[in-house]
């Protein structure tokens, strides 16, 4: 069975970050057909002080399930222009071949669209670093969009749906995408 992961940075727990987050990927599995798929959330708010501690088993099972995962939604609010130092710990146990064969959705936040880019000048890199397969251009959206998320999530859908798609498709599969459509 498929696994859609989420990755939440946002130091508070319960964030408006995770419900963006909770929304994508039920909009990402939806397109790259993993519908019924089973939803594995990692909220780094509830990790605290685990995330420093390297023999910490409940952040290894965090980390091991998510490069399980066949998609994952990585989300952040902007912090200083780019991802939380939050989100950094955590990916920080990732080595380069760890996303390999995971598609993955960049996501941010921020207060104003003056930061838009953070999300393919910081975020993407580092997941590119760690082996993940990006089909899409990451989402970024405004504190004033969130209350209507379901607008920006369908404008980003609309170009980001055939390249899930084709990204979902067996390993094996010419119209497999990898690393940057």
């Amino acid at each position: 069975m498929s696994t859609v992961g989420l990755v939440v940075g946002n130091p508070k727990a319960q964030s408006r970050t995770l419900a963006l987050a909770e929304q994508v990927a039920a909009a990402a599995g939806g397109a790259a057909g993993l519908d019924a798929a089973d939803r594995l959330t990692v909220d780094l708010a509830d990790y605290g002080p685990d995330l420093f501690d390297w023999s910490s088993l409940r952040v290894k099972e965090a980390h091991n399930g998510i490069c399980s995962c066949s998609l994952v939604v990585v989300a952040s609010p902007t912090y200083k222009a780019s991802y939380t130092g939050l989100l950094k710990s955590f990916l920080d146990r990732f080595n380069t071949t760890d996303l390999e064969g995971v598609t993955v959705v960049p996501v941010m936040t921020g207060a104003g669209a003056h930061h838009a880019l953070a999300v393919e000048v910081h975020l993407r890199p580092l997941l590119l670093e760690l082996g993940a397969t990006l089909p899409t251009r990451g989402l970024y959206v405004t504190e004033g969009e969130l209350a209507e998320a379901d607008v920006a999530i369908t404008t980003w859908l609309g170009a980001a749906g055939p390249q899930l798609r084709r990204a979902a498709a067996a390993p094996g599969d010419p119209s497999h995408a990898t690393g940057v459509d």
